[in-house]
């Protein structure tokens, strides 16, 4: 029964989302595919904008170290707020998506991200930035699950996830912009980071506005509920428990570790890695640009992540990029010092681990249906999040008791492999292109 109830939610969802569209003459469909490409293009100029605002403390720690002398768990709780925020953020966004809808969800998120990174110039101790950062972090955090709803929603079947680990890919190279901006400023000016962090989203927000287009499964979900016409079976929308219901609750367990282990490493690597460099030899210049380096190689190989998805024979692709995770970890932490050598691992490290989180990020939207598909990624990316908060503290207690790098980065082997076999039971479990469409 409970199969049957989940494929009829199934085939509510393709119902509704091509509801509107069956009814268009050649011209409509022509301006619905050209609204479908504007909303796509926003939604990556919203994504290069996260990116920025989310490493943006990372780049800007020599800076914010220098002028206020803060201790290792003071840069860890300054590192951790802002993931703090988009824990909650994320839980937020996720349920007014599924509720007001994806848009409005999506461009007053925006707005607020960049208004309080704006804001975070004006921080004069440790305290404020903090705060300022927390702030953020719920606008951040509220982005990304309607980002992601969004982008589903607009595309087939056959290309949905690898759209949405495409959108991904702008968000590490947000990231190597910041670092960018970081190398070409001197540390003093690291407030210029989150200014810039601040106006390019504001900015976009008017174009999102009149821009992006509503997915079809929302509206037409909005018009069968209107309608009396969504199935007492089905579920409520923003329903919390539903994402257990009807067989989703390994999936959803599975993606829930996986996004907690994944955003842990990720966030601890983005926030410590700068400093870590640092002291294991290299200048402020050349730290950042290995950190460049570890956006640019996500951008890379999300994309290509992204492309391989939409394909016959991706698996040894999701399986390549997971088995290399802990074995790029290993190589990093025994690597003598030298630039050009630790550069290319960095590199190559960055391409595993940002391309594992596009991944993710693709098979986020895929067992939910449309009523949940908001709180379900929201929920996911939420508890990422808690993962995200712990790993730069994990870093700042590590660094506090007086591990060198290369034993920092050992500590840190057991939860990319943990991590890495959750990942791979999601994509064993969870085969793309057969649920949620």
């Amino acid at each position: 029964m409970r199969c049957i109830k989940a494929r009829a939610g199934r085939h509510l969802d393709k119902i509704a989302a091509m509801r509107e569209i069956v009814v268009m003459d050649a011209s409509s469909v022509r301006d619905w595919r050209n609204a479908s490409t504007t909303t796509l293009v926003l939604c990556v100029f919203a994504a290069l904008c996260e990116g920025i605002d989310l490493q943006a403390a990372g780049v800007a720690a020599q800076g914010i170290a220098a002028e206020f002398q803060p201790g290792p768990q003071q840069m860890g709780t300054f590192f951790s707020a802002s993931t703090l925020g988009l824990f909650f953020g994320a839980l937020i966004g996720g349920r007014l998506a599924d509720g007001v809808g994806r848009k409005r969800t999506l461009v007053g998120s925006v707005a607020l991200f960049g208004l309080l990174s704006f804001l975070t110039q004006f921080s004069w101790d440790m305290v404020t930035l903090s705060w300022a950062r927390l702030l953020t972090g719920l606008g951040l955090g509220a982005a990304l699950p309607n980002l992601i709803a969004l982008v589903s929603e607009g595309e087939g079947a056959r290309h949905r996830s690898g759209t949405v680990a495409m959108v991904y890919a702008a968000m590490p190279f947000g990231g190597a912009l910041a670092s960018l901006l970081s190398m070409v400023l001197p540390a003093a000016s690291w407030r210029v980071i989150f200014v810039v962090g601040g106006v390019v989203p504001m900015v976009l927000c008017p174009f999102m506005a009149f821009g992006l287009q509503e997915s079809a499964a929302f509206r037409g979900l909005q018009a069968a509920v209107g309608a009396q016409a969504h199935h007492a079976d089905m579920p409520a929308r923003g329903s919390f428990m539903a994402i257990f219901a009807d067989g989703r609750a390994v999936r959803t367990m599975l993606l829930w570790v996986s996004f907690f282990l994944g955003l842990l490493i990720l966030y601890l690597l983005l926030n410590w890695l700068p400093t870590l460099l640092v002291n294991d030899g290299l200048t402020r210049v050349h730290a950042a640009s290995a950190q460049i380096g570890f956006n640019l190689g996500g951008v890379v190989a999300a994309l290509f992540m992204g492309r391989q998805l939409s394909r016959k024979g991706h698996h040894l692709t999701v399986v390549t990029t997971f088995v290399a995770m802990p074995i790029l970890l290993l190589a990093l932490a025994e690597a003598p010092p030298g630039l050009t050598l630790i550069t290319l691992i960095v590199c190559t490290l960055g391409c595993s681990v940002i391309a594992g989180q596009a991944f993710l990020y693709s098979m986020a939207p895929i067992p939910y249906p449309t009523a949940i598909r908001g709180i379900g990624v929201g929920s996911a990316v939420a508890v990422g999040r808690i993962g995200s908060i712990i790993g730069p503290k994990l870093g700042g207690m590590l660094k506090g008791a007086g591990q060198d790098a290369s034993h920092l980065l050992l500590d840190l082997l057991p939860i990319v492999i943990v991590g890495s076999v959750c990942a791979l039971l999601l994509a064993w479990k969870s085969p793309p292109f057969t649920e949620g469409d």
